[in-house]
Formats: C-alpha cells, sequence, structure tokens
C-alpha cells in the first residue's frame, strides 16, 4: 500500500509540474512575442491620459481669447472663414465650451482637413491647423494602429487578447503554493539575493495592477476593427446599445451609419442617419442650428456637422469627459425639426457600461484622479514589461531561447480546455493559438536545432 500511495503522489506531483511548466511556457512566448507591444500601449496610454493638459500648453495661442462683449454669431465667424479659404467647403463648426475659447471651423480644401480657430468676439483668424499634424491625434493613432492601418489595428487587438493570456498565466504563476507570508506575494523581498528580487519585481507589481489591465484591456477592445466592430453589432442587433425606437416622429432612415458622417460616441456610431425632408433649396440658418443646441441643453463641447448633399442632415455630436454627458443629434437641414435625439439616457445597459469604460479609459471620467490612476496602471505595466525582459536575460542560458520544456499533451488538457475558450471569445487569439500550436509541434520540437534553441 506504502508503494501505490507514493506512487500516486509522485503522479500528482508530475501533474502539476508539467501543468506548471506548460503555463508558465505560454507565459514565456506570449510575453517574448507581444510584450514589446504592450511596452508601446502603455507609454503612448500614458502620454494620451494628459490630451487635455498637452493640448492646451501646445494649442495656446489658437485657443486662448480675450472675453470681450458678445460673441458674433456663428454665421458671421463662417462668413470669415469663407473669406479666407474660398474655395474650401465647410464641413464642421464647434463653439468654444467657456467664455475663452476660440470657435472652430472645419474645412476641406484640396483633400485636406482644415481646423481654422476664430475669435468669436473679433471674428479675426487665430491661425489654421492641418488635422493630420495634431500630435495628440498621432499618439492616438499610434497606440490604436500602430500607425500602419487596418494591419496595425489588428496587431493591436490581437496584442491586447494575449495580454489578457498573459495576465491569466501570470496569475497562476504568481499564486502562493506554500504557506508564504506577505512578502515574495504582495510585497517584493529585497533581503533575499538578486535572483529573488528580480522574479519579486515582475511578478509582485503585475499581481498589483492585474485588475487595472484587465480593465484598460476590456474596456479598449470595443474601439478594436475586428472584435470591437462584431461586438458593437451584437450590441445594436440585441437592443442592449440603443433602442429602435429613438427617432422622434417618422424620420426615414438612409442606408448610411452615423459614425461615417461624424465622430459620436460608441453607442450612437451604428445609429442610421435619418433623411432631411426637402421642401425647398432654403437651408437652416447655422445660427438656428446652434440656438436649438442651447435649447436641446446640449453640452457645450458640441461639435456641428454640416450637411453638403440635399438630403443631409445637421449632426450634433457632443462627446464630452463624462459619459452621461453624451448627445448625439440629428436635425433636419430645412425645417430644423430634430429627427434623433440620442443620449445616454436612451443607452442600453451595455452601452452605458461601454460609455463608462470608454471615458474611464480616456482619464476624463474622474479628472486628475482618474488621469492618475490610470497613469499608475500604465507605469506598472512598464515595469512589467521591462522587469520581465530583464528576468529572461539573466536566466536564459546561452545560446538557447530558454523556454521552459514542454511537457506530453495528454497533461495539458485542463489548459488546452482554457486556450480553447479564450480562443472562442477572442477569434484573433485562437487563430494565433492554432498557429503557434502547429509551429511549435511541427517545428520547435521536430528539428532538432531548433528544439535546443528553444530549450524545447
Amino acid at each position: 500500500m506504502g508503494t501505490v500511495q507514493s506512487t500516486s503522489n509522485d503522479n500528482k506531483i508530475q501533474t502539476a509540474n508539467s501543468v506548471y511548466r506548460t503555463i508558465w511556457r505560454w507565459h514565456f512566448y506570449a510575453g517574448i512575442i507581444f510584450a514589446p507591444f504592450l511596452l508601446i500601449l502603455a507609454i503612448t496610454g500614458s502620454v494620451y491620459l494628459f490630451k487635455p493638459q498637452i493640448e492646451q500648453m501646445i494649442y495656446k495661442d489658437y485657443w486662448v481669447v480675450t472675453q470681450n462683449g458678445e460673441k458674433l454669431p456663428a454665421s458671421q465667424q463662417i462668413e470669415e472663414v469663407k473669406a479666407l479659404y474660398p474655395d474650401a467647403i465647410v464641413t464642421t463648426y464647434r463653439p468654444g465650451e467657456t467664455e475663452t475659447r476660440s470657435s472652430e471651423v472645419g474645412i476641406s480644401q484640396n483633400n485636406e482637413s482644415l481646423t481654422v480657430f476664430i475669435d468669436p468676439y473679433t471674428g479675426d483668424s487665430l491661425g489654421t491647423l492641418n488635422n493630420d499634424d495634431r500630435i495628440m491625434d498621432k499618439i492616438e493613432e499610434i497606440h490604436g494602429e500602430l500607425m500602419a492601418g487596418t494591419i496595425g489595428d489588428r496587431i493591436v487587438e490581437l496584442v491586447a487578447c494575449w495580454a489578457v493570456v498573459l495576465i491569466i498565466t501570470g496569475l497562476f504563476l504568481w499564486f502562493p503554493r506554500k504557506k508564504e507570508k506577505i512578502f515574495g506575494v504582495v510585497i517584493p523581498r529585497f533581503n533575499k539575493g538578486r535572483r529573488i528580487l528580480r522574479r519579486d519585481l515582475h511578478a509582485v507589481p503585475a499581481m498589483w495592477i492585474t485588475g487595472g489591465m484587465l480593465f484598460l484591456i476590456m474596456t479598449g477592445l470595443p474601439w478594436s476593427g475586428f472584435w470591437g466592430t462584431n461586438f458593437q453589432t451584437i450590441v445594436t442587433n440585441t437592443g442592449t446599445g440603443y433602442p429602435p425606437s429613438v427617432w422622434v416622429g417618422n424620420a426615414p432612415a438612409s442606408d448610411v451609419k452615423t459614425k461615417d458622417i461624424a465622430e459620436v460616441p460608441w453607442a450612437a456610431e451604428n445609429l442610421d442617419v435619418p433623411i432631411s425632408d426637402i421642401q425647398g433649396l432654403i437651408k437652416l440658418p447655422i445660427d438656428d442650428v446652434v440656438s436649438i443646441a442651447n435649447r436641446e441643453g446640449i453640452h457645450p463641447s458640441y461639435t456641428i456637422y454640416i450637411p453638403n448633399e440635399k438630403e443631409g442632415v445637421y449632426t450634433l455630436s457632443a462627446f464630452p469627459p463624462k459619459a452621461q454627458d453624451e448627445v448625439t443629434m440629428h436635425i433636419d437641414q430645412y425645417s430644423g425639426a430634430i429627427l434623433a435625439d440620442y443620449r445616454y439616457d436612451h443607452y442600453g445597459l451595455m452601452g452605458k457600461i461601454i460609455a463608462w469604460g470608454i471615458t474611464l479609459h480616456k482619464g476624463t471620467q474622474f479628472g486628475m484622479i482618474n488621469q492618475i490612476v490610470s497613469l499608475l496602471i500604465c507605469l506598472g505595466m512598464i515595469l512589467v514589461t521591462v522587469s520581465g525582459f530583464y528576468l529572461w536575460l539573466k536566466r536564459k542560458p546561452k545560446k538557447e531561447m530558454g523556454a521552459p520544456k514542454a511537457p506530453s499533451i495528454k497533461k495539458m488538457k485542463l489548459f488546452l480546455i482554457v486556450l480553447i475558450g479564450l480562443g472562442l471569445l477572442f477569434p484573433l487569439v485562437g487563430l494565433s493559438l492554432i498557429f503557434v500550436w502547429i509551429l511549435d509541434l511541427l517545428v520547435i520540437q521536430r528539428i532538432p536545432a531548433v528544439k535546443k534553441f528553444m530549450n524545447a
């Protein structure tokens, strides 16, 4: 009996070791491949959190005006822009949300999108900015798609999804298996030698920021091109994004989505754009649209998207710091009738959750406190990424990759189920898992030189 029990215990220990090596191996692969991209996302995210303060400093000469009497009507400000750019098409108008903020008139000229900043008290131009040259938009482009368009968007999405794998496997590796005290678990061990300290400076901070990392990942994914688009379609079709009864009266809809003509809150992107009832060729003055916005209590940070087609509509979009102030409104360009008035209170449950998630992700929902908390998470991600890379460099043998040895597939069933679940939840992860798995089985495990290098 003693021999049988000993054999049983040995098998349990061997199985546990196999599971540990398997998870460590996948954590290693995910870290080596995706950690550099996570570093880019963390750095750019840290910078983008402070977009309001950075832009206020950079564009101070464009933005800041001296209050001097009454503001000029929007139409007069736009006429000043037309005098400066007679061949341009006026596309947007954004009144300043404070008494000392300039107005912004968006124009399109020579296939370029420009913003002209106007002093609303004098009508003078404060300068013109090419929208492609906005520094924070460049940071956002790097953060969202690595400045590589659709391919970059898919890479970022893949990185974000694999970060979830990194977090899950990392938590398993961190989880204490003995009756450790707080040291090495929630506080690094500074007196156990460099090797232990290197490990703790990676594992312990990672534990502290796990919840924040998961939050930033899951609130960033709705913006992604593949997962985010499909998720948005599901939310829209189930009515948990926006309800079909958002229309006011009988407003015929076009085949155009609101996101195709304006920058609007996430929950309103798939809102069908209504069609103006053509009653003549007299277009509603922009001043009347401003009056409607003021009357309806739209957040003063709104932008008016000006139609340039006969059946088009005025679209008002308020995408302010706080989710509960979001507004998307479509107005008939001839009659001034409000065809759709879609606000936070109209959102479905999922729409409200995503709206809050986005403003928290951007660091605007709770102002400076939100920015500081999110910055600490980003700095933690940078520390964990750099310490993980340093840990690998110190541990890996010469002329070898240093990956944990691959155990038998029979002893990996539970982990396989977890990976398959993640693959179903995140399709791009599923595809990459299949690729990595085939590469591991058919190349790394079968070619002696590669197997030796990978320490497989």
